[in-house]
């Protein structure tokens, strides 16, 4: 994650460029054909029924979708042994995406968690204060708070010179020797932990929470139908816990050891984080299953219901 020019040479490459091209050639075509399918759902099947969920989950499709067009340019870097052939402007693009994207889906997953938490225990505030205009006006929001919190990644990221005879040109996090810059990013990577994982849980695994505790204690929710619930409520935290906060800890811990340990090489911490980066990608390919509990229309496809079922 830091250029070679921050004193730091990593002998821990192999299993990277193993591992991130095939893996990210095929959250590309599984994420692009998933995200367009919901989009593609929404705008011609779900026109009629713009809940909030539905808001939401739009903007979370269109994050991915985004984000998903920049996997290419990581795909050939990773390829051509992490050389960077399209200049700093789209190595600090690339970067400033990929924050974008964790974060807008870790904040809008954390929005869908507090509306069908709001929806159960406060049906009748629900009904007249959660519009889907404020939903729209939420979302933009989101957008803008995370577009800001993110913007330090284009002062950070860069193209740095890796060194060597082949005059390779790697896209890193950050390019430097200044131990006070690299102090800088590190705490700037913890504070984004902190603020855009670490606290995003918590709201999620709180409303869930409830989502379980209002079901649970309604009478006229067969005890099967509990279950099925309760199932789903499991698999959406379970799978935010290990798509974002091995990222974040690995994140952290990884650029941990390289600032204040740098003579020491700790390639299982490394090799971790790779494989962390592959988790938090493949959350853009989960997130259709997350729209099947929103969208209507995808039901109707899978299940093979009509939408008043």
């Amino acid at each position: 994650i830091y250029g070679h020019n921050a004193c730091y040479v990593n002998p821990c490459v192999k299993f990277q460029l193993a591992l991130l091209p095939s893996v990210y050639a095929i959250e590309l075509c599984v994420a692009l054909a998933g995200n367009l399918f919901a989009i593609w759902l929404l705008l011609s099947r779900e026109r009629k029924n713009w809940h909030t969920g539905v808001v939401l989950s739009c903007n979370l499709a269109v994050s991915d979708l985004l984000y998903v067009l920049t996997l290419p340019l990581l795909i050939d870097y990773y390829r051509l042994d992490k050389h960077w052939n399209f200049g700093n402007v789209f190595c600090k693009i690339e970067r400033f995406m990929f924050a974008c994207n964790l974060y807008v889906s870790i904040f809008f997953i954390m929005g869908i968690s507090v509306n069908r938490c709001v929806a159960l225990a406060y049906p009748f505030f629900t009904r007249s204060q959660v519009t889907p205009s404020r939903a729209k006006v939420a979302s933009a929001i989101i957008w803008l708070v995370v577009a800001s919190f993110s913007s330090p990644v284009l002062k950070f990221a860069s193209t740095c010179p890796a060194g060597g005879s082949n005059n390779t040109i790697e896209c890193v996090a950050y390019c430097g020797s200044d131990h006070g810059d690299q102090r800088s990013h590190f705490y700037y990577v913890v504070w984004l932990g902190v603020l855009g994982c670490f606290v995003p849980f918590l709201v999620t695994f709180a409303s869930y929470c409830v989502v379980i505790w209002v079901v649970w204690k309604n009478t006229n929710i067969s005890r099967l139908d509990k279950q099925k619930i309760a199932l789903m409520v499991i698999s959406v935290v379970v799978l935010y816990a290990l798509s974002f906060v091995p990222y974040h800890v690995f994140q952290s811990y990884n650029l941990y050891l390289k600032i204040f340990y740098p003579g020491r090489i700790y390639c299982w911490v490394y090799d971790a984080y790779q494989v962390s980066k592959v988790l938090a990608a493949l959350n853009m390919c989960l997130h259709p299953l997350l729209y099947m509990a929103v969208f209507d229309s995808i039901r109707v496809v899978f299940c093979g219901k009509n939408q008043d079922e």
